[in-house]
């Protein structure tokens, strides 16, 4: 490409390739507005079902707990890929915040929801968390509040049921993230504000998808 317009002739080419933006999601960024449009959905997530099924945007109450949501999915992607060699350097990653607001949101961390918290955080089985979404649904609820499995400190996830929910139309607040694993683990380093978290080859043990983790392999050139 010899230019900016050439470069936005091919972005827009490739745009009407993709599937259609659902109509109240159209005014919002991509960044939002992305798990709304895929459809059908391949595999499914702790709160949306594989198929022709209504989309879900994931964030969390704090960077920290992105970053590690972030960091065990790289973890599952190296134990399910044995002989894939880890990273030689450190990837970067956007940490970005959503101004949300709806008149009915259901807290699975507080009141009678909050009973039922090993269905909620099962490692693997979604199962009653896909029932939950599906019944909140049905009431009008747009955001759920639930327990993050892969913070250390389990602080709150937040799954967004509808582009409603979402009060602006574009992500604020952005920040750099610097994710690195190899065989000791992983360090996801923020730049600003500085700060830093550490994760050892054991963070996500309760996890048996992780219990073959060839950690001895060799990293990139």
């Amino acid at each position: 490409m010899d230019s900016l317009r050439e470069h936005d002739v091919l972005e827009a080419i490739l745009d009407e390739t993709k599937p259609p933006v659902p109509e109240e999601c159209r005014h919002l960024h991509y960044l939002l507005a992305t798990p709304f449009r895929y459809r059908p959905y391949p595999h499914g997530s702790r709160f949306r079902r594989a198929g022709l099924t209504p989309g879900v945007w994931y964030g969390a109450e704090q960077a920290e707990t992105a970053a590690a949501e972030m960091v065990f999915y790289r973890f599952l992607f190296y134990a399910e890929s044995p002989e894939t060699p880890f990273p030689d350097g450190a990837a970067e990653y956007t940490a970005f915040s959503a101004d949300l607001a709806s008149p009915l949101a259901l807290d699975l961390t507080d009141g009678a929801l909050a009973g039922s918290a090993d269905q909620w955080t099962d490692p693997t089985d979604y199962g009653p968390c896909q029932d939950l979404a599906d019944a909140a649904r049905t009431i009008g609820a747009e955001l759920l509040r639930y327990q993050s499995v892969r913070d250390p400190e389990r602080r709150a996830n937040i799954a967004v049921l509808t582009c409603r929910a979402f009060r602006n139309p574009g992500p604020v607040d952005l920040q750099t993230w610097h994710i690195r694993i190899g065989p000791t683990g992983a360090q996801a380093l923020c730049e600003h504000p500085r700060r830093g978290i550490e994760f050892a080859p054991d963070s996500f043990s309760g996890d048996p998808r992780l219990a073959g983790m060839n950690w001895s392999r060799p990293r990139g050139r």
